[in-house]
């Protein structure tokens, strides 16, 4: 996780108008706001196809799906994230332009800087929310997918999925095959086998 933009304590009032001005943007932990960095062209790829299945998995629905833009409110730890990728289906929900507080299935793509604190203090405070049924943790150098369900004695369960298995967030009723996430990303050979001179292998 970086560090704070500033040292300066900000109220959540004060977070969300300077952020509907903001070009970069920042997530909100108590008081403290921190630049979100760019991202790999893998990352943003698995983001974006794994957005456009869940759109056409509940267009017509009651569900709404986001990514990138829209942030998650987690009230209990006075916390404003902007996740990956995530689900409401909350008809509260639509009341509020800026954030929501009701996600069903909450996704993070992994990245360098941001894996431990994704896989750590940000899920803790995820779970947080009442309504978070399903956490998804991609990892985006690889075909690994951790899918974290909550049961019905409210502990999270690890359903991990890899290759050639199926996805599935029961939450939603969505399945999709591994593959279909990783669409047009292209994994770094080792050495060993890029002796032939092709240095990726793009998944179709």
């Amino acid at each position: 996780m970086p560090k704070p933009k500033t040292s300066q304590s900000l109220t959540p009032e004060a977070y969300l108008a300077e952020e509907k001005n903001n070009e970069i943007k920042h997530e909100y932990i108590n008081g403290e706001v921190f630049a979100m960095v760019g991202a790999k062209d893998a990352h943003v790829t698995v983001a974006g196809n794994l957005f456009a299945l869940l759109r056409n998995h509940v267009r017509g629905g009651p569900c709404r799906v986001y990514m990138a833009d829209m942030k998650v409110s987690v009230d209990s730890a006075n916390a404003y994230f902007y996740p990956d990728v995530f689900v409401t289906c909350e008809p509260k929900d639509s009341k509020n332009e800026y954030y929501k507080r009701h996600p069903i299935v909450i996704t993070e793509v992994l990245s360098d800087s941001t894996s431990a604190f994704d896989r750590g203090h940000k899920f803790a405070m995820y779970r947080q929310l009442s309504s978070l049924q399903e956490y998804v943790i991609i990892d985006p150098n690889t075909l690994s997918i951790d899918c974290f369900r909550r049961d019905a004695t409210d502990h999270w369960v690890l359903f991990p999925f890899g290759e050639n298995e199926s996805v599935e967030f029961n939450s939603i009723n969505f399945t999709t095959p591994i593959e279909a996430l990783y669409e047009d990303v292209s994994f770094s050979q080792p050495e060993a086998e890029s002796l032939d001179g092709k240095d990726s292998r793009p998944i179709n």
